[in-house]
């Protein structure tokens, strides 16, 4: 009987895949009382234009995307360096790709979704960050913690949740465009528009260019990888009876990106004379949302996206595609102080590449497909007006790992004035790892992967307590304080190890346990007049514990700090913008004692300044300079990429035991290796945009 079952789910799962058929998890980050107060996303008040938190139980920060205009940026991966807690990580120094950083936790940890359905993971990871455009967003919200009850696996470190703009609340057309010294150059366009009495339409495309090679640090390598992007989305919303939701969304990006000697050109792609690391991107999704007409609240989410990407890291070839569907059926009811949801959800991961993941022992090929069928519920009960009681349990079944449960409890208290809030959860977290998928440094240098076993799921515990205060004042002022600890308990973490042999990247599960902990707080302030800011703190600590030894990972920081500082001057109308953040010491991947390079990366800042003003017509203009301490990593340091000189490592002399030995050509016994990197490689620069709105 679990046999047949085991065989129906798979075939349904294949067909899906054939078909194309997206099906999406649930992704009620907002309320959960009702589906209709889940749709929508929270309002920012005037008063307060940096982030609010919103009134659910569940500790959610929202931050509209005005909030990110105080130092624009072409992708969201940047863009989310001015929220406290996150960072964005450079993994290589030579393409440059990153992921985001939650509270300590790479990024891998993170479920990033748009419109509330998952969207970048697995394959899409390491570039899904850099296609997402300012343009396509009305908000952020960002939930920190493990919230595999409701979005299963992946959803450790945290959710954040791209809101797209709804087309009926738009301008017919917008343009906005910016050149940097560098010559980066980006332009967004939208237009919305009304095609019927129920049909509104959003269309927009981004296009981003970077095309000169530059190496000021003077190793022969590219500084910043030349990217040429364009990426389009086009949202349909339905104007239906009693404001039934249906809208569906189309996304599709392209990139060719490169970076590596500065000789390289396409012909030496995938050889072994000039070193290159270039990758090509495409990647196309498709969304949709529909309740029922019924008075019950019934809710089916659709999603479904390809990733495809033929990469070439020097000589080593790695070609992969990777097909994600998603559908989840879910229902939630309200009576009195009690809301209720149940959901039943699907998920259908197909994945090729040509690695050894993917290659029977008799060298067939052998492509993933991994099912996840999952059930959940939550409920949520309201008592005595101002204490709330949050208590959810999910169960998944997947196909190579067996069954995992997913609990999770949270607790609210707000004052009558809802000026004051306590909030405190706990909760679990799993996770499924492609490391392939997930982690460019495995592929790019010289070193090889080595699996010491086959990978389990990680798990985690995460508690988290939170309390906000609000101040309001006659004279136009107003403040609030929020202030955090997290405490999470990882078991069968996965780290790779860098340290045992400069030639090797090692995978296998910690045979121990990891601890991510800390305090973060934010103080924003907001004068009815001129003045404004953000600013933010975060303290951790971040360990794992193994035959005895207590490790810190690679490039995480114990202290950070953010600020977003706003200033109008009223007379001539000019919106001034001071932003910045700032980061502890981080240990770095040396390759070993004799490697001249520090182990730990210096305190650094990143600051910027931006000056805005509007003019007639709906036009905006703004000028700013980034990185106004022209910080790069290279400074203290004799090189950032070992053995730039030889990428092949074709000079390399070993001694009897394997080992890399020193020589005159190679003082210090190093191998190639691009993954000393902890801030991009550009210093400071200026940049001018338009902006152009036609209502």
């Amino acid at each position: 009987m679990a046999n047949t079952l085991k065989f129906k789910i798979q075939a349904i799962a294949q067909f899906l895949i054939l078909v194309q058929i997206s099906f999406a998890q649930n992704l009620n980050v907002l309320d959960s009382s009702s589906l209709n107060q889940t749709l929508k996303t929270v309002t920012i008040s005037t008063q307060n234009p940096n982030f609010q938190i919103s009134n659910n139980t569940i500790l959610t920060e929202v931050y509209p995307v005005q909030f990110f205009n105080s130092n624009p940026s072409p992708t969201l991966f940047e863009n989310l360096q001015q929220i406290n807690g996150l960072r964005p990580q450079i993994n290589c120094n030579i393409c440059n790709t990153g992921d985001i950083h939650i509270n300590g936790l790479e990024g891998p940890y993170s479920l990033i979704l748009i419109d509330g359905m998952p969207i970048v993971s697995g394959l899409s990871t390491v570039y899904g960050f850099h296609g997402i455009p300012k343009s396509i967003i009305q908000s952020i919200e960002v939930v920190k913690g493990p919230s595999s009850t409701l979005y299963g696996s992946e959803a450790v470190g945290g959710v954040i949740n791209i809101i797209t703009q709804n087309p009926s609340s738009l301008p017919k057309l917008s343009v906005e465009t910016s050149l940097s010294s560098w010559t980066e150059f980006n332009l967004d366009l939208a237009s919305a528009f009304k095609v019927s009495n129920k049909w509104n339409t959003l269309l927009s495309a981004n296009y981003f260019n970077y095309s000169l090679p530059l190496d000021f640090n003077k190793d022969g390598f590219t500084d910043l990888t030349l990217q040429n992007r364009v990426s389009a989305f086009n949202k349909w919303n339905m104007k239906r009876i009693d404001d039934k939701l249906f809208q569906i969304a189309l996304r599709y990006i392209y990139e060719d990106r490169w970076g590596g000697q500065m000789n390289w050109n396409k012909k030496f792609r995938a050889g072994d004379s000039i070193y290159g690391e270039s990758i090509y991107t495409n990647r196309w999704e498709i969304l949709s949302q529909y309740q029922l007409p019924t008075k019950e609240n019934f809710l089916i989410q659709l999603s479904n996206n390809g990733h495809f990407q033929n990469s070439a890291y020097g000589n080593q070839l790695f070609i992969a595609k990777q097909l994600s569907n998603y559908l989840q059926f879910s229902w939630a009811k309200k009576y009195n102080a009690w809301n209720f949801n149940l959901g039943l959800t699907l998920r259908a991961i197909y994945y090729d590449d040509n690695t050894a993941i993917t290659i029977n022992s008799d060298s067939s090929n052998s492509p993933l497909l991994t099912i996840l069928p999952g059930i959940f519920t939550q409920n949520e009960v309201l008592i005595k007006k101002h204490h709330s009681l949050l208590g959810g349990i999910r169960f998944d079944w997947n196909n190579y790992h067996g069954p995992i449960f997913s609990p999770r409890l949270n607790y609210k208290w707000q004052s009558q004035s809802e000026n004051s809030a306590f909030r405190i959860g706990i909760g679990n977290g799993f996770r499924i790892a492609q490391v392939f998928t997930e982690d460019h440094m495995a592929l790019t240098g010289s070193r090889k992967v080595v699996f010491e076993e086959s990978l389990k799921p990680e798990k985690s515990w995460n508690i988290l307590a939170n309390y906000l205060q609000k101040f309001y004042s006659e004279k136009g002022w107003r403040l609030q304080f929020d202030f955090s600890i997290f405490y999470t308990y990882f078991t069968n973490k996965i780290i790779a190890n860098y340290d045992q042999d400069p030639l090797l990247v090692i995978y296998k599960n910690l045979d121990g346990y990891a601890i991510s902990r800390g305090i973060q707080g934010n103080m924003d302030f907001k004068h009815s007049s001129s003045l404004s800011f953000l600013i933010g703190a975060s303290y951790m600590d971040v360990w794992s514990y193994e035959n005895q030894s207590k490790i810190r990972p690679l490039f995480t920081e114990n202290f950070s700090g953010t600020w977003a500082i706003k200033y109008m001057i009223p007379k001539i109308h000019i919106e001034i913008d001071y932003t910045g953040n700032v980061y502890s010491p981080m240990r770095l991947p040396i390759q070993h004692d004799d490697d001249p390079r520090k182990a730990y990366s210096p305190w650094f800042s990143i600051q910027n300044i931006q000056f805005r003003k509007s003019f007639k017509y709906q036009i905006e203009v703004f000028v700013g300079i980034k990185n106004l301490l022209n910080f790069t990593p290279n400074k203290g340091n004799p090189f950032l990429i070992a053995r730039s000189q030889d990428p092949f490592n074709k000079n390399l002399i070993y001694d009897t035991n394997g080992d890399i030995m020193k020589t005159p050509d190679n003082p210090y016994g190093l191998s190639f290796d691009p993954t000393y990197a902890f801030a991009p490689n550009q210093g400071i620069r200026g940049y001018l945009g338009v902006k152009w709105k036609l209502n």
